[in-house]
């Protein structure tokens, strides 16, 4: 019969409880995976009242991950899926800051939070810059246009003045490529027109030639504008 020395099978458990303790080991790390991150710091744009989609992005952990938003708020009509897709139609216009936290499906998880912003804007704006006025037999005045948007734009104006039987007179008409994020660019108009009692109605249209997107602006004097008889 072998003889097995009781420092044999010392060695023999030693391995095997050693190998053990590897292999926990092991598997433990492969369930942890790499580190949870988030990789989205930043989010475009949003066009207010048109329909929205941003994938947020992050990065190791235990899958599958789930989303939430867990300070501040997102814009209404925009929510966050569980997946990480924030998607909707924002209604209002603004800054909105908020804080979404991603856990993955580790026991017990790990999470990871990260501050955003989205910031909606009104794609197209116009205003008055100088209110029509009557000066003699002409009217003047001047409009701001903003591009808010991060695309050129391809932009049309169009002045009329519409007397007190409908008849319109054209005041003035520009057609030019407006560049992403120009604010405030200032177009004047000038032009007689005969006597008469003047509503001056602007439609401004802009189209983005990538993408096919149309956005329109329109200004109306809330008051006639009398040109009267030259002395």
């Amino acid at each position: 019969m072998p003889i097995v020395s009781f420092q044999s099978k010392l060695c023999v458990v030693c391995f095997l409880v050693g190998s053990t303790a590897l292999g926990v080991a092991g598997q433990q790390a492969a369930a942890t995976g790499e580190p949870l991150s988030i990789r989205t710091v930043d989010l475009p744009k949003a066009n207010l009242r048109q329909q929205c989609r941003y994938r947020l992005e992050a990065q190791g952990g235990i899958n599958p991950l789930k989303w939430r938003v867990s300070g501040g708020s997102l814009p209404p009509g925009v929510d966050l899926s569980e997946e990480g897709t924030i998607s909707g139609t924002p209604t209002q216009a603004g800054t909105f800051r908020f804080t979404v936290t991603v856990s993955d499906s580790g026991k017990p998880p790990y999470e990871r939070k990260q501050d955003l912003l989205l910031q909606v804007v009104t794609p197209l704006l116009a205003d008055w810059s100088s209110y029509p006025t009557i000066r003699g037999q002409q009217v003047v005045g001047k409009i701001k246009v903003s591009n808010q948007t991060e695309n050129d734009f391809d932009l049309t104006l169009i002045i009329l003045a519409i007397n007190e039987v409908g008849r319109a007179t054209a005041v003035g008409y520009q057609h030019l490529t407006m560049k992403q994020g120009a604010d405030n660019l200032q177009i004047p108009f000038a032009e007689n027109l005969p006597p008469g009692a003047y509503d001056l109605n602007v439609d401004v249209v802009a189209e983005v030639p990538s993408t096919g997107a149309i956005y329109r602006a329109r200004l109306v004097t809330t008051k006639k504008l009398q040109v009267r008889e030259g002395p």
